[in-house]
């Protein structure tokens, strides 16, 4: 887990479905505070109907790194977009997608700087003594 909801008092990360199932129904949810949003382009030739599809499997690569992805308090969201004429396969462009995104949330993550008295990863790793991670 590189971030997330942390338990009250300590840098140690929560149980998340535990910590949405605790708040849900009692707590006003500010909607787009949690929110991954990115552009996957590619130089091959999509018609509208399959850069679709590349963004709709290029949003497992949120799934595979956020958790909880795709709620109603977010508005996690992935936009594909072609840029050329290259003969290409839709699958192996959502697949690529999919790994691409899920390696751009991690890079963003570990490049983030805390904000608002809220540590960054690489602030909880400095604390933890951990800055190789």
């Amino acid at each position: 887990i590189l971030a997330g909801a942390r338990t009250p008092g300590s840098n140690a990360m929560a149980d998340t479905l535990a910590t949405l199932r605790s708040i849900v129904g009692r707590a006003a949810l500010r909607f787009a505070s949690n929110t991954v949003i990115g552009v996957v382009a590619t130089n091959g030739r999509l018609t509208k109907e399959e850069a679709n599809k590349v963004a709709q499997m290029a949003q497992d690569g949120v799934a595979r790194t956020v958790r909880p992805a795709h709620t109603l308090f977010d508005g996690d969201t992935i936009f594909a977009l072609s840029t050329g004429n290259k003969r290409t396969d839709v699958n192996l462009v959502g697949a690529y997608a999919a790994q691409v995104v899920a390696e751009a949330v991690v890079r963003a993550v570990r490049a983030a700087a805390g904000a608002g008295g809220l540590p960054a990863w690489r602030d909880l790793c400095a604390v933890n003594g951990d800055e190789n991670r």
